[in-house]
């Protein structure tokens, strides 16, 4: 039967490849995929079956043992860190090469290679990006500065490369076989390059939309609609915290002159708000055990396979286990038998715009500290599938890279504007996470840290020995109040970065009085912290939830901690709704229909809670989507790019301002106040939720959000799971929206033996075939967890099978 199903899978997405071929022809000879010894049909297979006794892997000094679990998950066991990373790289190939490639070719702007011109704007933005330059920049720095990292990452790729060598047609994943192509040989690079694209994927800025609207609102008023803290500040970094150190002096420029006029260019996509990520850890002082307990779990983008790659890894020094990155060396959220860590973004502003001044229409010169200075070209060539290559002239300056221009995603000739981005800096975050792996004490994981340039990460931390901390990392400009908040002119000196803030510097706290650290991708610090901290998108609402939660709770077990990774709470809903039905309310309900009297007396008993039976969620939904829509109109209708105020100062101004001009719609005759918008948009929600019901038939939460974890490219829908039965939403604890979530959820307790659970929505295989290609993804629905503690060499419970790695004799 599971061989049927298979086969039924692959005639739809072959079919819907044969579609897309029309455009881009990237579909083999059916003869080929059908071919019963090469095909499809060798892909429908658990590892299970495929039980290998003893491989040969050049280069090891000794046997390896690779133990797999029930889920299979590997268990590493190697002498030496060398044979560890070699053999890490072989058995993440096994199960997730196609995976491993993709996303690296994606970070390269190398997707056109593979489905034709339609990603040619995708991989012209990649390279423009300069995520390929800053992996040579990575690597450069490992060449010069740490050879022993860098061999590290070569046995990796080693690894993976032997697996490809001994790969056989027929068991070349599917993908492969649909976008007819072949793997390439791995390298430290992709490794680095991988990396990269995580800071691309975590790094956001709107300096191009609030030039914009400061131009449209001026400065006084964005500042009111945007400003620098919410008046409900529960920052990562305790507000009472004390700084003990003499912070560096910045220097205000005298006068500041940004660029004039609006700017009109199609801006790179944004992280959506509300999606972040959440961790903490809890002091023995507030458990049941009188040990730390530690919990992370990233938001990120639900995919198939799975972003993550769950693994212990062992030599005789340290044993660590958690999430893997595929393609990159070690455990990025995990722990080991004395330290737990985890991270969230911590949303930090480290890309600026300048706008660049050429001499003449070559560009090779441009205008800095009024003196012509030389530009470099890079020469991109971006091979398309079935046709010719396109080249890509970007110019670099010493600012970064230009790139929007005359030559893409702008409607005027004379913009050129470039890139500066800390992700550029040389940096070697792999040693962070190889340290971390065997880190044993606080002492070890602020050295780790101090590799780490970008993206900006909360890094949460607890030991064996009762320590718990955390720490915002990242390489900091050191910034004058408001730079880099708008496009900055880019022959002017004074809009330079001079320094960093340095790692001693950056918000931390050991051991803080409340009893827990947490994270939540909120401001990192309250405004007595010394250096100047903006982004754009700080979230406002899971923070305070986890933290409110966090201070009550006391006896605190793992279970309750798993508990609190799941809570459906919608706090943003709990303080906006009560406005929005008193002004709803206000209009006499007596002339109102029966149908929409009943809506409202169901989102006055709502308790809040957004679990996937519940249908007040939807209702909410939809009437805070028309109310934003509404209130925030002749924004929204502007012909340029800009940024809406946050759902927090939007709810700030319903509750304190109500009457306020700023609801006035500049097309009409009448003066609009907050009412006016929340009764128009109740009555869009009414129409809207009629609709959804004629199409869908029923409205509840689940249904309505219909989280989807798609598969890596969108079009293979038979290998993805969509309205998966689940709660959550953005702006919540558990942030699962209709595309987002948490890829990962940990929970650790340290003490003698650390106690681990964990699960991710998927699976550890990246076979489709595979009944471990998305086995965890129901446990993860409903927040559930596996058992994810230390295994020990030989340890036969729930063993599954185990594998030999041999060195050549």
């Amino acid at each position: 039967m599971k061989y049927i199903g298979f086969a039924l899978s692959l005639i739809i997405t072959i079919s819907l490849g044969v579609a897309l071929s029309l455009q881009f022809g990237s579909v083999p000879p059916l003869g080929k995929l059908l071919d019963p010894y090469h095909g499809f049909w060798q892909n429908a297979y658990a590892e299970d079956q495929l039980i290998e006794e003893e491989i040969i892997i050049h280069g090891l000094s000794a046997p390896v043992t690779v133990d797999y679990d029930e889920e299979l998950i590997p268990h590493i066991y190697a002498q030496n860190e060398e044979d560890l990373y070699r053999s890490q790289g072989y058995v993440t190939a096994k199960h997730r090469l196609w995976q491993m490639e993709f996303q690296t070719m994606a970070a390269a702007g190398r997707i056109s290679e593979i489905v034709g011109d339609i990603a040619l704007d995708l991989d012209r933005m990649t390279r423009r990006k300069g995520l390929p330059f800053a992996a040579e920049q990575g690597l450069q720095y490992l060449e010069t500065n740490d050879p022993e990292t860098l061999k590290l990452l070569t046995a990796y790729a080693d690894g993976v490369n032997q697996y490809i060598h001994g790969l056989s047609d027929a068991r070349l994943p599917i993908e492969y076989k649909i976008l007819n192509y072949r793997p390439e040989k791995w390298s430290a690079y992709k490794s680095i390059l991988l990396l990269k694209y995580m800071a691309d994927m975590l790094v956001g800025d709107r300096d191009l939309e609030y030039t914009n609207l400061r131009n449209v609102l001026g400065e006084e008023l964005l500042d009111k609609l945007f400003p620098l803290f919410p008046e409900e500040n529960d920052p990562v970094i305790e507000a009472d915290k004390a700084w003990h150190f003499e912070p560096l002096q910045v220097n205000v420029p005298d006068s500041i002159n940004y660029p004039d006029g609006n700017i009109f260019v199609k801006t790179m996509i944004q992280p959506e708000e509300g999606i972040g990520s959440n961790n903490w850890a809890v002091s023995g002082t507030k458990t049941q055990s009188g040990k730390p307990i530690l919990a992370n779990d990233p938001h990120l983008g639900l995919n198939l396979p799975s972003l993550w790659y769950a693994m212990q890894l062992s030599t005789p020094n340290h044993s660590v286990k958690g999430a893997t990155l595929p393609g990159a060396l070690g455990i990025i959220s995990g722990f080991n038998e004395n330290i737990a860590w985890g991270v969230t973004n911590a949303t930090r502003d480290t890309r600026d715009w300048y706008a660049i001044q050429f001499r003449k229409e070559d560009r090779t010169e441009y205008l800095y500290n009024d003196q012509w200075i030389q530009s470099t070209f890079r020469i991109e060539e971006i091979k398309v599938k079935n046709q010719t290559s396109y080249f890509d002239t970007i110019v670099y300056t010493h600012h970064g890279p230009i790139v929007y221009d005359k030559n893409f995603r702008s409607k005027r000739k004379d913009v050129n504007f470039a890139l500066k981005w800390t992700a550029h800096l040389p940096s070697n975050e792999q040693k962070t996470f190889l340290l971390l792996n065997k880190g044993q004490n606080h002492t070890d994981y602020i050295e780790a840290l101090n590799y780490y340039t970008s993206p900006a990460q909360n890094f949460v931390f607890a030991s064996a020995s009762g320590d718990i901390a955390l720490k915002v990392q990242g390489k900091f400009p050191l910034k004058w109040k408001n730079q880099g908040k708008f496009l900055m002119d880019g022959n002017d000196p004074k809009m330079e970065w001079k320094e960093f803030v340095p790692n001693e510097h950056n918000p931390a706290t050991l051991n803080p009085v409340r009893g827990f650290v947490s994270s939540a991708n909120q401001h990192s610090v309250d405004p007595s912290y010394p250096y100047y901290v903006f982004d754009n998108s700080f979230e406002h609402y899971r923070n305070r939830r986890i933290n409110e939660r966090l201070g009550s709770l006391g006896n605190i077990r793992i279970e309750d901690m798993m508990v609190l990774q799941f809570d459906n709470y919608n706090l943003h809903a709990s303080e906006a709704l009560p406005t929005m039905l008193e002004m709803v309310q206000e209009d006499s309900l007596q002339f109102r229909e029966a149908g929409q009297k009943a809506t409202i007396k169901e989102l006055m008993e709502w308790d809040f809670y957004t679990n996937p039976e519940q249908t007040a969620p939807t209702l909410f939904e939809l009437w805070w989507k028309y109310l934003n829509r509404s209130i925030w109109r002749d924004l929204i209708s502007l012909d340029q790019p800009i940024v809406l105020p946050n759902k927090y100062q939007t709810v700030k101004l319903l509750q304190n301002e109500p009457e306020s001009n700023l609801f006035d719609i500049n097309a009409t005759e009448h003066v609009e106040t907050a009412r006016f918008h929340v009764l128009a948009s109740f009555d869009s929600m009414i129409v809207q939720l009629e609709k959804f019901k004629e199409e869908k038939g029923e409205y509840n939460w689940a249904s309505f959000k219909n989280t989807s974890i798609q598969h890596l490219v969108p079009n293979f829908k038979s290998f993805s799971h969509e309205g998966v039965y689940t709660g959550g939403g953005a702006g919540i604890i558990n942030a699962t929206s209709e595309r987002h979530g948490a890829s990962w959820r940990m929970v650790v307790e340290l003490g003698e033996l650390p106690r681990a659970f964990g699960i991710y929505p998927g699976g550890q295989s990246g076979n489709p075939g595979s009944r471990f290609y998305d086995n965890f993804l129901k446990k993860w629905a409903n927040g559930e967890y596996i058992n994810f503690n230390l295994r020990k060499e030989g340890d036969s419970q729930n063993l599954m099978f185990s594998t030999t790695l041999k060195p050549k004799s």
